[in-house]
């Protein structure tokens, strides 16, 4: 996917330091580096706690980096913006949040709601486009026009992951960021919205961050895995080399923990025990090591 072609975003060094007080400074992402291209989906994974979120915060500019940079469509986007950039990243990436229920206004009707981007970017000429543009939208979320005057509350959780997914689509995004947007969901809710950002993607070719702790979500929709610990990246590939080849001790723990469907092989399936202060090994001193293809590993 990657052969010829410029990456939509380039992340580099991406350093994220929170300090607490004068004493207390929380370390959550540490020189981490990626490349997403257009079209394709690239699957962030680890544990709770490892810095996923904080990446997709500070990617979409939510949080001020430490330091590091990254380039979005060609604009170094990494410090103050101008007017025109700052609206070109406004439309250009959007973001789908964990919780459906708490990043939707419980006092705005779904229409509002999703139409919140075109008023704001004057994205449309009259009342009649953009009533068009949010019946549109709607649809190709699997909702109806009739949901357009109801409130989130009146919503399932799987409703509204998808109106969410609408508010973001319908800035004609080149890059949407996926933080955790399932985690919330029942297991079958989370099949059909997984299947519907495909569909969605092969349609408009939206580039997608995928950011998850479910592996096997990750490997059904993922083009390239990058696997966090701790803050660092220490993994990177194809699912094919992720899966099929697993270096980091780390990244074999993960893998071998994920559950089996044949009961048969569950029961003799030996989940690989991993501990980073037992395991020898310091990530502030490791470098990133080529295995082949795009498969890079921290050592």
């Amino acid at each position: 996917m990657s052969a010829g072609r410029e990456p939509l975003l380039k992340v580099e060094g991406l350093t994220q330091h929170f300090r607490i007080n004068r004493r207390l400074t929380i370390k959550a992402v540490n020189g981490v580096d990626f490349e997403i291209f257009p079209g394709e989906t690239y699957g962030l994974v680890g544990e709770s706690g490892s810095g996923k979120t904080t990446i997709g915060r500070a990617v979409i500019k939510l949080y001020e980096l430490t330091a590091g940079k990254v380039i979005f469509d060609g604009t170094d986007i990494s410090g103050e913006l101008s007017a025109s950039d700052n609206r070109k990243l406004r439309q250009g990436m959007q973001m789908v949040f964990q919780d459906p229920m708490s990043c939707l206004n419980p006092r705005k009707k779904v229409s509002d709601i999703i139409g919140q981007g075109l008023d704001i970017h004057g994205l449309y000429q009259n009342a009649d486009e953009r009533n068009h543009k949010i019946a549109a939208m709607l649809e190709k979320v699997g909702l109806s026009v009739a949901h357009a005057s109801r409130y989130p509350m009146q919503f399932s959780g799987g409703q509204r992951q998808r109106v969410g997914i609408a508010r973001a689509l319908i800035m004609n995004p080149k890059m949407i960021i996926a933080d955790e947007c399932i985690s919330a969901l029942d297991v079958s809710i989370q099949a059909q919205v997984v299947n519907l950002m495909k569909d969605i993607q092969q349609e408009t070719g939206t580039a997608y961050l995928f950011i998850a702790h479910d592996l096997s979500m990750v490997k059904y929709i993922s083009n390239r895995i990058g696997v966090l610990h701790l803050g660092y990246l220490l993994e990177t590939g194809t699912r094919e080399e992720i899966f099929e080849n697993p270096v980091h001790p780390y990244t074999r723990s993960l893998i071998s923990s994920i559950p089996h469907p044949n009961p048969r092989y569950e029961k003799i399936r030996k989940a690989i025990h991993y501990d980073y202060a037992e395991s020898g090994l310091d990530y502030a001193k490791g470098k990133m090591r080529h295995v082949e293809g795009t498969h890079w590993v921290l050592e």
